[in-house]
C-alpha cells in the first residue's frame, strides 16, 4: 500500500502487521529501508520470561530472544491487519486479537499531508473483564553521519545482563551527538512528548499525544546506522516490576475501554 502528498511517501505492509516498509521526504528516506517501522501491541518491549501474570494466573507467551530469556514487542506485528479505507493520502487499517488474557481490536489511521505524517491509534478492550495492556511504534529512523538527537526527560532505568529495568534514575534526556548516546538502548520517563533526529540534510521532529506521551524507548547500536525513537505506553516489563509503576504502567482497561495515542512526524531544513 503506497500513500502519497506532496513530498511524503511511505509504504506500508497491512499483510505483515501494517509494518512501514518506507517513508522518505522529497526524496529522503528517513526510515532506514532494512527495517522499516513496526507496532507493538498488547504490550512493549520486554516481558520478562515471557510471564505475564493477571488475575491469579500467569500466562507465557513465546521467548523471542533466547539469549535474553524474554518476549519482545507483543503479539501484532506479525500478524495480518484488515485494510478498511483507503486514498492516496490516507489509510484506516484495523486488528482484533483474541490470545488469553488479551481480547483486543486495534484502530490506525494513516494521514499524509503537506505537514506531514500524522498516526491516530486506538487499542480497545473486546474481553469480558479488564485487562493490562500497552502499546508503541517502533521506527527505525536512518542515522547518516553527523546525527544529533534532543529530547527531555525526568528518569531513565538501570537494566540487568537480561535488559529489564530494575531502578529508576535522575535524566535530563538527551541533547547532542553520537558521542553521548551511540549504543544506548534505554527506557526513558517522565518524557514531554517531543524528540528531535537532526541531520546534515533535513531535521525530523516527533510529536507524540495522549497515551503515549510520556514514555519514550531509544536505540543507537553501534554497528547499523539506525536510530529508534518509541513512544511506548509503558515502562518495559512493569507488569513483573511493580515498584517500576509510577513512571509508566500498563493501562488496565476495563471492557470498551481504549487507550489513544497520536504521533505526528514533520520536517525542516537542516539548521
Amino acid at each position: 500500500m503506497r500513500l502519497e502528498s506532496g513530498p511524503w511517501r511511505a509504504e506500508l505492509l497491512p499483510e505483515r502487521g501494517a509494518h512501514f516498509a518506507g517513508l522518505s521526504h522529497a526524496g529522503r528516506a528517513l526510515l532506514d529501508p532494512a527495517h522499516g517501522a513496526f507496532w507493538m501491541l498488547p504490550w512493549t518491549n520486554r516481558i520478562d520470561g515471557g510471564c505475564f501474570p493477571w488475575a491469579g494466573k500467569t500466562y507465557h507467551f513465546p521467548i523471542t530472544h533466547p539469549d535474553e530469556g524474554n518476549a519482545l514487542h507483543g503479539l501484532s506485528r506479525a500478524l495480518p491487519w484488515q485494510v478498511e479505507a483507503a486514498s492516496a493520502e490516507r489509510a484506516v487499517l484495523t486488528q482484533a486479537l483474541a490470545q488469553a488474557p488479551f481480547d483486543y481490536a486495534a484502530r490506525l489511521e494513516v494521514t499524509l499531508s503537506e505537514a506531514g505524517l500524522a498516526l491516530d491509534f486506538t487499542l480497545r478492550n473486546q474481553g469480558a473483564g479488564p485487562c493490562p495492556m500497552g502499546f508503541g511504534w517502533h521506527p527505525w529512523f536512518a542515522r547518516p553521519a553527523g546525527c544529533t538527537v534532543r529530547f527531555a526527560s525526568e528518569a531513565t532505568f538501570r537494566r540487568n545482563a537480561r535488559k529489564l529495568p530494575v531502578e529508576a534514575l535522575p535524566s535530563l534526556g538527551l541533547d547532542g551527538g553520537e558521542a553521548d548516546w551511540l549504543g544506548t538502548d534505554g527506557h526513558f520517563a517522565g518524557w514531554d512528548g517531543m524528540a528531535e533526529l537532526h541531520r546534515p540534510d533535513l531535521t525530523l521532529v516527533l510529536h507524540a499525544t495522549g497515551d503515549w506521551s510520556r514514555n519514550l524507548q531509544f536505540f543507537a547500536p553501534a554497528d547499523r546506522p539506525v536510530i529508534c525513537l518509541e513512544p511506548v505506553s509503558h515502562v518495559p516489563d512493569v507488569i513483573n516490576r511493580p515498584q517500576l509503576a509510577p513512571w509508566g504502567a500498563m493501562h488496565v482497561l476495563a471492557p470498551g475501554e481504549a487507550l489513544r495515542g497520536g504521533i505526528t512526524l514533520s520536517v525542516t531544513g537542516p539548521d
